[in-house]
């Protein structure tokens, strides 16, 4: 099923950095995407595709599912760079990982193991199938910067929480 999910106007993903570059609270991150998730389901957004990153992307995916419980028609798809995504994380984030997992609607894995291409890979992917794109960005070189810049190129529509003190 995520195989058929073309450009949609009611498809949003998410981008962000990880936790350790993050200087806002995770809890103000928190609230600040579930505004944003809120905001974009009301307007008629029911599919999300998170990238099950550390930080914003599994933040994110969990405030769908909880979305999710209150309106059944909303889906959350995830994209995970390679396999064994998550095998050297904290216990704490596998734990949120695999919740997250075992609740999807569906997944796709680009690579069978690491490699940085990888991520960059996803991103477009994700990117190429959204209307919006729900960022957490505080500037910093990176990932996030690269997915906002393809989706600017793409016309892609940019909601930016700001991460600053």
């Amino acid at each position: 099923m995520i195989n058929d999910i073309e450009l949609r106007r009611d498809c949003c993903c998410f981008t962000g950095h990880l936790p350790e570059k993050l200087q806002s609270s995770a809890s103000a991150i928190q609230g600040a995407l579930s505004g944003e998730i809120d905001q974009a389901i009301a307007e008629g957004y029911t599919i999300f595709i998170s990238g099950m990153a550390r930080g914003t992307d599994l933040w994110a995916a969990d405030l769908v599912l909880k979305a999710r419980e209150k309106n059944p028609s909303i889906q959350l798809f995830c994209a995970i760079p390679y396999d064994r995504f998550a095998e050297k994380w904290p216990p704490d984030w596998q734990t949120l990982y695999y919740r997250v997992l075992t609740q999807t609607d569906d997944l796709k894995v680009f690579y069978p193991y690491f490699t940085y291409a990888a991520f960059q890979v996803r991103n477009r992917w994700m990117v190429d199938r959204s209307s919006r794109i729900i960022a957490v960005y505080n500037g910093a070189q990176g990932g996030t910067r690269h997915t906002l810049r393809y989706a600017e190129k793409r016309r892609t529509e940019i909601r930016c929480i700001r991460d600053c003190v």
